[in-house]
């Protein structure tokens, strides 16, 4: 028989974390954690613990697409979660599956689409090739609805140097005047006050203050807060709404984190549902 409930559908396109802290199946506990079925695509392959990134292989552009075109005309996604691009080649490709998808989805042609800008590891080795940030910036930010770069990345993209909340607030200004449909959050958790900044496409901006939490356990803390964002937003959030609920699960998963490895460990992605106080707020 049949299940009549069936969950949401969410699509993460990213890179193979082998740590599983960050990239692909780190997405997929996130989007488990809020009751929502994962599919995936993957960008590149990794060699990675979490001591950082030692090698990136890039998939095959043509073995992406067709994972794509597969995926979405049986699983139809709700929402799209982007990461890790790696080459130009897959960020072409990419651009143009969104074009595919918006024409063909005339029914539904809003679903959010997030875009987490990975550029650089914490480790500091390049995930995004110069010619695919170009790509990024002329081809994908068109067709996406919503932006979430640290000031590192808001920096790259934008050209603007972003060293401060009063600099990010002006890079995201610069960013609108060619890109005014965009939600974009400039995350500051790894800054001392991780005070978020949020522009939305009538030109608000709203702070969001965040507790700085002690621990090693901080591998992927993008990924995860931006699959949570798509997660809040599919599931029916306002945009506010949607930050807020994805910086305070951001946080649990910091706070419950098994502490792993040597480095960077990863977080408790699932911890709302082996916490007995936490549960998804469906």
């Amino acid at each position: 028989m049949k299940n009549s409930l069936k969950p949401p559908v969410a699509l993460t396109i990213a890179g193979f974390d082998p740590s599983n802290g960050a990239g692909i199946t780190a997405d997929l506990q996130v989007f488990a954690a809020h009751g929502i079925f994962g599919t995936s695509a993957i960008t590149a392959l990794t060699v990675q613990s979490t001591l950082g990134v030692a090698h990136v292989h890039p998939l095959d552009s043509t073995l992406f697409r067709h994972t794509l075109d597969h995926l979405t005309a049986d699983l139809p996604p709700a929402g799209i979660k982007i990461g890790m691009l790696g080459t130009a080649a897959i960020a072409r490709e990419l651009a143009d599956f969104l074009k595919r998808l918006n024409e063909a989805s005339t029914g539904n042609p809003n679903i959010p689409i997030v875009l987490d800008p990975v550029i650089l590891s914490s480790s500091g080795a390049t995930l995004l090739d110069p010619s695919g940030l170009e790509i990024l910036r002329t081809h994908l930010l068109p067709k996406i609805t919503w932006l979430t770069p640290n000031w590192q990345e808001l920096a790259l993209i934008t050209g603007e140097p972003v060293t401060s909340q009063p600099e990010a607030r002006h890079a995201l200004e610069v960013l609108a005047q060619t890109h005014p449909h965009l939600h974009t959050i400039a995350t500051a958790g790894d800054q001392t006050h991780p005070t978020d900044l949020l522009r939305t496409p009538s030109g608000q901006f709203h702070e969001l203050p965040g507790t700085r939490i002690e621990t090693t356990s901080t591998h992927g803390t993008g990924c995860a807060f931006s699959s949570a964002l798509l997660s809040r937003l599919i599931l029916g959030d306002q945009p506010l709404a949607a930050v807020t609920a994805a910086k305070s699960y951001v946080e649990g998963a910091l706070r419950h984190a098994p502490n792993l490895g040597h480095g960077r460990g990863p977080m408790n992605l699932l911890w709302p549902l082996r916490c007995e106080t936490g549960t998804p707020r469906l």
